[in-house]
């Protein structure tokens, strides 16, 4: 019998009596802003109990039933929390197994749900809804035993409007018919890979296992970026083993979309932020390409092992591109990773604890600890294992560790038995002759941690050094054609960041960097422009942070604001006609760094 780990960050009691699959009946109703569900749960009821525990958050519970509507039985909510929700305490019999029926409608705020105006899509005639579940919001748009460390299969019916089309993150989907359309999910995954999204939508393939959704507008766009699609997972399979959820398909959503991609099985939600038209930003397909191993596959049971997710798929993520690209694209890559990790732990220096790759996380809300250090500091723990072992002995190992954990959700500390029994043991190794304790439950990085270096930035660094100190002239954009977009964010970053509004309009007058549609350099570039002072790229950086709902970028942009002298009343300014199109994860985020309350904008 599994036994789950206690997991801070859900009600659920899975030892007692657990969720095995999940049946959905949705309406969704734009002109409400709401989803009127039913849902049908099979509970294994392990210990014969006569209660079990659901994690619900602003969730209208209309009624409970046990086999069908004509068994109502008794139910309460208990142990309210503001960020955990409260639990759903349900009335069962001591039989094994139960089917437990759930009447239910969402509220226009939940936070899983973004809502969207025919404005803010790239039609601008058809509304748009698409959920974000990761890490805790599930229970915002369905109950359910919202904990990575339980897993279930999954069906659903949803009805949507004449016109619109359903995507959920499931295996099978039957042909729509009166507007409602069919899913099935035979594999068991968490409730937070659950994902829906509601638009006019187009498909088309790249090959017979991948392809592309998008709105007609972007579709030709978007199928031109994500091409080589085939080819990454091929990638992948070479190296890990096979892929293991038949189709592996896109969607590109709407720009207020919170992160660059969620890899919800079967199909990533995507941010058209990665469109730049030059297929220089796809290295994102490859990360949530590797979920589908790394997350997905194998799943980190609580939050508190989030790591065991992201480092594992960053990792992944660099091996198919050296794969794809070659060693020197992975190394930049690794070194853009590393700059960013130096920032976090920089950033979080007050809170020490943060920066172990093992957390504690309590029942602050998991998204706190979804940062670079569980991505870049797990890249670099996985890194030196391989230097330790080699990686003939470290590939095979990981292989293994995928094959034999396929399906299951284990803790770090199951990780660290497997690594010892697989690799230490074998190979006659102590657990102290590989630093195993200080890279988990340490904070910061370990004494001798090596930093990636990139060959191919040598170039860029005196470049830039020349440019800022030595006054020397820059090359003309022709000489610097066969610049990766990773050169260019390099390049801008090593840039001083009080070089002067003078030196920016040079740059800017022989790059156009303010016109760039890469939205990776225009982004450094904006960071750049705000503590410079640099005005002719005030307009795109007002229209930039408006449009676009993608936290890595907005979040700082803002930051960097308030920063400056007279930068928080202009960033309250722009966020007032901002927020509105932004999931509830970058608003909530942006709403604290600027102190706000939620109806205070």
């Amino acid at each position: 019998m599994v036994q789950h780990p206690q997991d801070p960050h859900s009600y659920s009691q899975p030892n007692e009596a657990v969720v095995t699959h999940q049946q959905l009946d949705l309406t969704v109703d734009f002109n409400t802003k709401t989803i009127l569900g039913k849902t049908i749960l099979d509970v294994w009821n392990k210990n014969r109990k006569t209660v079990v525990f659901l994690d619900t958050k602003d969730l209208e519970i209309m009624g409970v039933f046990l086999d069908d509507e004509h068994h109502p039985t008794a139910y309460s909510f208990v142990h309210e929390d503001p960020i955990l929700g409260k639990a759903l305490k349900i009335s069962i019999t001591s039989n094994e197994n139960q089917k437990v029926l759930i009447h239910y409608k969402t509220r226009p705020n939940s936070q899983a749900l973004q809502w969207l105006e025919p404005s803010q899509t790239a039609g601008k005639e058809q509304p748009f809804l698409f959920t974000q579940g990761q890490a805790i919001l599930s229970r915002t748009w369905f109950p359910c035993q919202d904990s990575p460390g339980i897993r279930f299969t999954y069906s659903a019916t949803v009805s949507v409007p004449n016109g619109l089309k359903a995507i959920m993150s499931a295996e099978k989907e039957t042909k729509s018919k009166d507007g409602k359309f069919q899913f099935e999910m035979s594999k068991p995954i968490p409730a937070y890979l659950i994902a829906l999204a509601v638009g006019n939508l187009e498909f088309k393939k790249i090959d017979d296992r991948t392809g592309v959704f998008a709105e007609p507008e972007i579709i030709e766009k978007s199928v031109y970026e994500f091409s080589e699609m085939g080819k990454m997972v091929e990638a992948a399979e070479s190296l890990y083993g096979s892929y293991r959820w038949g189709r592996y398909d896109v969607l590109v959503l709407p720009p207020s979309f919170p992160f660059g991609g969620m890899e919800n099985p079967c199909v990533t939600f995507a941010t058209p932020t990665i469109l730049a038209g030059d297929r220089s930003l796809t290295s994102l397909i490859a990360h949530e390409l590797a979920h589908s191993w790394s997350g997905n596959l194998v799943t980190n049971s609580t939050w508190n092992d989030f790591w065991l997710n992201e480092g594992f798929t960053v990792y992944f993520e660099r091996r198919i591109m050296e794969k794809l690209e070659g060693k020197e694209y992975a190394e930049m890559l690794a070194v853009i990773g590393y700059e960013d990790l130096k920032q976090t732990l920089q950033d979080l220096k007050n809170d020490s604890l943060a920066t172990c790759l093992k957390l504690d996380l309590g029942k602050k809300d998991p998204d706190e600890g979804m940062n670079d250090v569980a991505y870049e500091k797990g890249y670099l723990f996985l890194c030196h294992l391989e230097k330790r072992f080699g990686r003939a002995k470290w590939d095979a190992f990981l292989k293994g560790y995928f094959d034999s954990h396929a399906f299951q959700s284990i803790t770090t500390e199951q990780f660290v038995a497997y690594l010892e029994n697989q690799l230490l043991i074998p190979n006659k190794m102590e657990k102290d002759s590989t630093q195993i304790k200080e890279w988990i439950y340490s904070t910061g990085l370990p004494s001798g941690t090596v930093a990636p270096q990139s060959s191919r930035f040598v170039s860029v660094e005196k470049l830039a050094n020349q440019y800022s100190t030595q006054n020397q002239e820059l090359p003309k954009k022709e000489e610097l054609k066969a610049w990766s977009s990773h050169e260019w964010l390099h390049f801008l970053r090593a840039l001083p960041k009080n070089m002067g509004t003078k030196k920016m309009e040079i740059l800017d007058e022989a790059f156009q960097i303010t016109k760039t549609g890469n939205s990776e350099i225009l982004f450094e570039w904006l960071i750049l422009s705000i503590k410079n002072e640099y005005k002719p790229a005030y307009p795109v950086l007002d229209q930039f942070l408006v449009n676009t709902g993608r936290r890595k970028f907005i979040l700082p942009l803002f930051k960097a604001l308030v920063a400056t002298p007279s930068g928080k009343e202009r960033a309250l300014e722009i966020y007032a006609r901002a927020r509105k199109n932004y999931h509830s994860v970058t608003f909530q985020s942006v709403d604290q760094l600027l102190n706000l309350n939620n109806n205070k904008i």
